[in-house]
């Protein structure tokens, strides 16, 4: 299974996602079965490492994180099996790329939150808390999304 992480800029949510993500399925005896990236829509961040906040909320949760932005192309979309959004507006972005057939593996991921669905607020121009609510958002969300995945 290839899961893909978008957000924005790929430098706060999609990074981080990903993170957790890896550290999840680490457990799993199949976890050579997934392969997992990050990345973009829009192009403002290629070539830089994650957001320093980031990385403190990913090593403050024992979560390791090394990364490098870049965006999205259409042939990710046409790669991955599962293409999870962060928000509404990452939603249109990579739908709008898409070739239709493959609308149907394009989904926010808070579709797996079981506190509901939703966006993952961008953390950007926020504060330290800002990336800890994000943190807890990705973390029950890709628990739920590595649960349904494992069985």
């Amino acid at each position: 299974m290839k899961v893909l992480f978008v957000c924005l800029g790929n430098i706060c949510r999609s990074p981080l996602a990903e993170a957790i993500f890896n550290k999840k399925i680490n457990h799993l005896t199949n976890r050579d079965l997934f392969q997992t990236d990050s990345c973009g829509t829009g192009n403002y961040n290629v070539g830089d490492l994650p957001d320093p906040r980031t990385v403190r909320v990913a090593f403050k949760n024992d979560v390791p994180i090394q990364h490098v932005a870049r965006q999205l192309s259409r042939q990710d979309i046409e790669y991955y099996d599962l293409v999870l959004v962060m928000d509404r507006h990452n939603l249109k972005s990579t739908l709008s790329l898409a070739e239709p057939h493959h609308h149907m593996k394009i989904k926010l991921v808070r579709s797996y939150d079981p506190l509901g669905q939703g966006d993952v607020p961008d953390p950007y121009y926020g504060d330290e808390k800002d990336f800890d609510d994000v943190f807890e958002i990705l973390n029950r969300s890709i628990e739920k999304l590595v649960d349904e995945l494992a069985r």
